[in-house]
């Protein structure tokens, strides 16, 4: 199962892209409201998350992802609950994936130090100890980062790649017309 983190003010292309991909690709998804189940994204979209944080189950987690959208990631980082699953996921070598402003969380866990990674500009200064490039995805082992909502598709094949292969990926890609 792969979880899409939702706070108030999350970026809805960054959050949704990602899930649309996986579910073409067969992939188990769900999104995570966090601190609500009807979640409003910085565009003012409300979104209904499949589930909120007391329903969420570790159990047989393939993937976290943290979408980047303010103040959404401000309002993830300061989730207990949040942090508490990265940890986990990052000792467990689980996929961990966030887009934006969102690489800032897991930078300023260290999770990022030796790795290559990317974020949206301006935050690469809380990429502790990254080789903080400027691609637009990029994939470190369990770590996948993007830029921002302009590369959301390729984050969410990438994830797919990731989980399902490049295949199955590259099959999402050619479906939906995506260059």
């Amino acid at each position: 199962m792969v979880y899409v983190f939702l706070a108030e003010g999350f970026e809805i292309i960054e959050a949704l892209s990602p899930v649309d991909m996986l579910r073409r690709a067969k992939i188990d998804v769900k999104t995570v409201g966090i601190g609500s189940k009807r979640v409003k994204s910085s565009c003012g979209v409300e979104v209904t998350a499949d589930i909120t944080e007391s329903e969420f189950v570790y159990d047989g987690v393939q993937a976290v992802v943290i979408p980047g959208g303010l103040p959404g990631v401000n309002n993830l980082d300061a989730s207990p609950f949040v942090h508490e699953v990265l940890d986990k996921a990052y000792n467990d070598n689980v996929l961990i994936c966030a887009i934006c402003a969102g690489p800032s969380i897991i930078g300023k866990k260290s999770f990022l130090n030796g790795k290559k990674a990317t974020c949206y500009p301006g935050y690469e200064d809380c990429l502790i100890g990254a080789d903080a490039n400027g691609e637009y995805v990029v994939r470190d082992g369990n770590i996948i980062t993007a830029r921002g909502a302009g590369v959301s598709i390729d984050f969410g094949l990438e994830i797919v790649s990731a989980i399902s292969g490049r295949e199955a990926s590259e099959k999402v890609r050619k479906t939906i017309q995506c260059r």
